[in-house]
C-alpha cells in the first residue's frame, strides 16, 4: 500500500510539474505567433488525445508520465509548408525564441511561488522550535545556545516550526563556514543572534550534520505515569495499567519519564523488579523487556506510553498563517531563497565541494512524494514547490538538450549576429545528452543503493 501511494503521488507530482513547464512553452509560443502542432504530457504510447480540427493543436496524454513536450512548426524538424512558414519557431525574432524557451523554467518557478503562497495562507501546525538539552562539544554549544530558547529565524528567514527550522538550516549549511545567523528568543523575551559555523564537509549528509549540530527539540520533564498500555505486550502480561506511577526499578528511583524509558531500553531481556503506585498503594511487579532491533541496535521495550499532562501538548504546538499580501511576499522570498540554495548545491557538486549523494532519482522522489502526502496537504504542497524549483533551476543550466542549453545558443547568436550552425548545435546536443543520461544513471544508482542501506 505504501509503495502504491508513493507511485500515485509521484505520478500526480510529475504530471503537474511537467504540465506547468510545458504550458509555459505553449502559452508564450501561442502569444508570439508560433503554431503549436502538439502539446503532450508524457512519452510513449498515446492513451488520450483531443484535436478540435486538423489545423489546431493536438492535446495528448501518453503512457510514460516522466516528461512532456510541445511540438511547434520548426524548419529544423522537417519541411514546412509555405502557409505555415510565417508561424515557424525558426522564423521568429531572437527575443521571441528566447521567451518561448525560457518560459518553461520560469513557469516552474512561478508555480513554486503560487504553492508557497497557498501554504502560507492555509497555514501550518507544528512543534515550536524550542532548543533541547545542549550537549558539550556540539556546534550549538560552541555557538552559545541555551536549553529552552526558541529559534525565531535562521539566516534571516522566519521559522515557526521545528520542520521549517531544520529545512532552513539544511539548505543554508553549504554557506555556513563564515557563520550562519540564528535568531533566538530567550526565556525573558530578549532577541539574540547566535552564529553557527559549519564546515562544508559536515554539510554533506543531513544525519551527520544534525549529529554534529546537537540540535534537538526541548522536552519538558514529565512524571513517569503510564498513559496507555499496548495490547499483547510485556506490560499487559505484567499487569501494568494506565495511571500507574513508576516509582523505581531494581532499587533505582525515577522522577522523569525519559529516564525510565532509557533504563528500559538499556535492559533488553533482563528481569526487572519494579515498584509502582496505583490508587495510593505500592505494588511490586516483575517484568522482562522485549529485545527489539531499532536503528541497528538492540533495545528493550515493554509496550507503554506516557500520560501527557493536560494542556502540555497544546503549549508545545504552534499554528500560523499569513494574510494574502504578506503571504505572497513571503512566497516570493522563499522561492528566491531555495532557488539560490539549489543553484549553489549544483555548483558545489560540479566542483566537487558537495557529494553526489545529494542527488535524488525517481525512486527517492516517489518516496518523498508519498511521505509528504501522508503528512497532509501543506506538506505535499511544500514538496511540490521544492521539486518545481529544482526542475526550473535544472532546466536553466547551460547544458545542451536542456532549455538552458538553447538559451546559451541564443546568447551566442546575439553576440555573433547569426544563428549557431546546425552541425555545432547537434555536436553539443550529443554531448549534453550523454552528460544528462550519465547524471540520470548516477541518480538511479544512488536510489537503488539507498534501498539496500
Amino acid at each position: 500500500m505504501e509503495t502504491f501511494n508513493a507511485l500515485f503521488y509521484f505520478i500526480v507530482a510529475i504530471g503537474l510539474l511537467v504540465a506547468i513547464h510545458e504550458f509555459g512553452h505553449f502559452w508564450v509560443a501561442k502569444k508570439t505567433g508560433v503554431k503549436v502542432l502538439r502539446f503532450s504530457i508524457g512519452f510513449g504510447k498515446v492513451i488520450w488525445k483531443y484535436q478540435k480540427d486538423s489545423g489546431s493543436t493536438e492535446y495528448v496524454l501518453s503512457a510514460i508520465p516522466l516528461g512532456g513536450y510541445v511540438k511547434m512548426v520548426d524548419e529544423r524538424e522537417g519541411d514546412v509548408s509555405a502557409e505555415d512558414l510565417p508561424y515557424a519557431f525558426t522564423q521568429k525574432p531572437l527575443w521571441a525564441r528566447t521567451a518561448i524557451v525560457a518560459a518553461g523554467p520560469v513557469f516552474n518557478l512561478l508555480l513554486a511561488v503560487v504553492l508557497y503562497w497557498a501554504v502560507f495562507m492555509i497555514g501550518d501546525t507544528g512543534i515550536r522550535p524550542l532548543v533541547g538539552k545542549v550537549e558539550p562539544s556540539t556546534l550549538i554549544a560552541q555557538a552559545g545556545f541555551i536549553e529552552g530558547e526558541e529559534i525565531v529565524a535562521v539566516n534571516n528567514i522566519k521559522t515557526k516550526t521545528w520542520r521549517e527550522t531544520n529545512e532552513t538550516i539544511l539548505s543554508s549549511a553549504m554557506d555556513a563556514e563564515d557563520g550562519l545567523p540564528v535568531e533566538v528568543k530567550t526565556a525573558d523575551g530578549t532577541l539574540l543572534t547566535r552564529t553557527l559555523f559549519i564546515h562544508v564537509e559536515d554539510s554533506q549528509q543531513p544525519e551527520h550534520l544534525f549529529k554534529k549540530l546537537g540540535l534537538t527539540a526541548w522536552q519538558p520533564a514529565i512524571f513517569p505515569v503510564i498513559g496507555r498500555v499496548i495490547e499483547n505486550s510485556v506490560a499487559v502480561e505484567a499487569g501494568l495499567q494506565p495511571g500507574d506511577l513508576i516509582m523505581s526499578a531494581d532499587g533505582i528511583e525515577f522522577t522523569e519519564w525519559m529516564v525510565w524509558v532509557d533504563y528500559v531500553q538499556t535492559h533488553a531481556g533482563q528481569l526487572m523488579d519494579i515498584l509502582i503506585e496505583r490508587d495510593g498503594q505500592i505494588l511490586a511487579i516483575k517484568l522482562t523487556p522485549d529485545s527489539v532491533i531499532e536503528n541497528e541496535k538492540i533495545i528493550g521495550k515493554i509496550g507503554v506510553g506516557v500520560q501527557v499532562p493536560e494542556g502540555l501538548r497544546e503549549s508545545l504546538m504552534v499554528e500560523y498563517s499569513l494574510p494574502p499580501l504578506t503571504a505572497l511576499k513571503a512566497a516570493v522570498e522563499r522561492t528566491w531563497y531555495y532557488s539560490g540554495a539549489t543553484l549553489k548545491m549544483m555548483g558545489y557538486m560540479f566542483v566537487g565541494k558537495a557529494s553526489v549523494e545529494n542527488l535524488s532519482g525517481p525512486i527517492s522522489i516517489a518516496n518523498y512524494a508519498g511521505k509528504s502526502a501522508e503528512m497532509g496537504l501543506v506538506s505535499f504542497l511544500k514538496f511540490l514547490a521544492i521539486v518545481s524549483i529544482s526542475l526550473g533551476i535544472l532546466n536553466l543550466l547551460p547544458i545542451p538538450v536542456l532549455d538552458g542549453g538553447h538559451l546559451l545558443m541564443f546568447a551566442i547568436e546575439a553576440i555573433k549576429g547569426s544563428p549557431v550552425s546546425d552541425a555545432v548545435q547537434i555536436f553539443f546536443q550529443q554531448i549534453g545528452m550523454t552528460a544528462l543520461l550519465a547524471l540520470m544513471a548516477l541518480a538511479m544508482f544512488l536510489d537503488i543503493e539507498r534501498l539496500f542501506q
